[in-house]
């Protein structure tokens, strides 16, 4: 086993490749931030029905933005996250 790992890691790539992007549609709208345009994307499954939820986190007023998985690749229109009736924000934040 040990030997497999050291082997995978000496004849591994020296660098990685990465495909092109691709600009990602939630409806029939391309996925967008917020100016300044800093964003901090993940995957989770935010309502447990078992499809990654893509989570977007805002710079401008530390908001998120959630876009529902609905599977096949596809996702729904983005909805900013809510915490007892109203728009979450992460405090500190511009």
């Amino acid at each position: 086993m040990l030997m497999e790992v050291l082997l995978s890691l000496v004849l591994a790539p020296a660098t990685p490749a990465f495909d092109a992007p691709v600009r990602m549609k939630a409806g029939d709208r391309f996925v967008q931030v917020e100016a300044p345009g800093f964003a901090a994307p993940c995957w989770h499954d935010v309502d447990g029905d078992g499809q990654g939820d893509l989570v977007v986190g805002q710079f401008n007023d530390g908001k998120i933005r959630v876009y529902r998985g609905l599977g096949k690749g596809k996702l729904a229109p983005g909805e900013w996250l809510k915490a007892e009736g109203e728009v979450a924000q992460v405090p500190g934040v511009w």
